[in-house]
């Protein structure tokens, strides 16, 4: 269930509510809609799985095989600030391994956990599709201060 106090909690379902309402045609529509709620919500627990599949004569077995089936949503609280790492082939033969393992040192979590105060989450992709770019924006601005943090504690020591 949502950590919202039960105000917010309904002012996202009225949001969500004028947004599906909003809508020229309801078929089709679930993914934008659940792109919708996620955003509303940060994740999509079953409550709000719920009232998508009420709000969009949906069975909720069908909300919830979407939900499940695209990794792009959570079921899962994430943290203020989420964490991918991608750990497919280029990007592990670069030391993506190493970048999670980093990770989990510095913020004393797993893949697929947020730290206690909600701050951070992380998670290890198998590929994000940025091999010809480079590594995840976000991603890449926290390795940079992860590492400078690391060598200026070992500079200082």
């Amino acid at each position: 269930m949502c950590n919202c106090t039960n105000k917010i909690k309904d002012q996202g379902f009225k949001e969500l509510k004028d947004f599906i309402d909003s809508m020229e045609t309801k078929e089709g529509a679930l993914i934008s809609v659940l792109h919708k709620a996620q955003s509303i919500f940060g994740y999509l627990p079953s409550d709000v799985q719920a009232f998508v599949a009420e709000q969009l004569d949906e069975s909720l077995a069908h909300v919830y095989g979407v939900v499940s089936f695209y990794s792009y949503f959570t079921m899962i609280p994430k943290g203020e600030h989420p964490i991918s790492v991608c750990m497919g082939t280029a990007c592990y033969v670069k030391g993506a391994d190493k970048v999670l393992e980093e990770f989990e040192k510095q913020l004393k979590i797993k893949p697929g956990e947020t730290t206690y105060d909600g701050k951070f989450s992380m998670d290890a992709l198998r590929c994000v599709g940025a091999c010809a770019v480079t590594a995840v924006s976000p991603v890449v601005i926290l390795v940079c201060l992860i590492t400078k943090f690391s060598a200026l504690s070992k500079q200082a020591a």
